[in-house]
């Protein structure tokens, strides 16, 4: 959290900022998928999400930030998605969805803030947790690069930054893709 109370980074979305083509081409979202979107903010990703999964899917939308998943909700309301469902939570202490239940948790620019805030192995841990066999982890990430967008450098995560964290959970790397001038996107399978 910052000085306001509200988690590191909350409103501001990237999403405007990537390849959304070539994310949902990476991402493979299928109809009738279980997503979890964590750290959902006001739902820029959340949305397409639910989009593309369907009426049969369902995207859970986990953030501390309470105001940001009501605009979820009043988003998701306005587009008549009924396969949203929001959950407040601090995801560094644990995520509120049933064992093995998830095909995709989705990290979109928020490891980074997780890692301000604690370890990462909680997170990580609950995420090994919620994901079914042959699930997948997508981390959205800044490139490692000096200037905005994104936090300083020093907060940044390069992609061996990130296979560094997953790998003593037993994650393996399936893919890292380009996602435009500033992001790239990780994709990982839990063990098993």
């Amino acid at each position: 959290m910052n000085e306001s109370g509200k988690p590191h980074g909350a409103g501001r979305s990237t999403f405007d900022l990537i390849d959304t083509d070539r994310f949902f081409e990476v991402l493979k979202v299928r109809k009738s998928m279980v997503l979890l979107d964590l750290g959902a903010g006001s739902g820029d990703y959340t949305i397409p999400l639910a989009e593309a999964t369907g009426p049969e899917g369902r995207v859970f939308a986990v953030d501390a930030w309470e105001e940001g998943l009501a605009r979820v909700r009043q988003r998701a309301s306005g587009r008549h998605l009924r396969n949203i469902s929001t959950l407040v939570a601090d995801v560094n202490k644990h995520i509120p969805v049933d064992d093995r239940t998830v095909d995709i948790c989705l990290m979109a620019t928020v490891l980074h803030d997780l890692l301000r805030e604690g370890t990462g192995e909680t997170v990580l841990r609950e995420t090994l947790r919620v994901l079914r066999p042959g699930g997948r982890l997508a981390v959205l990430e800044f490139k490692k690069i000096e200037g905005s967008p994104g936090p300083p450098l020093q907060i940044k995560l390069s992609e061996k930054d990130v296979e560094n964290l997953l790998t003593p959970f037993g994650f393996r790397t399936d893919s890292v893709s380009d996602m435009g001038e500033y992001h790239y996107l990780f994709i990982a399978s839990p063990p098993g």
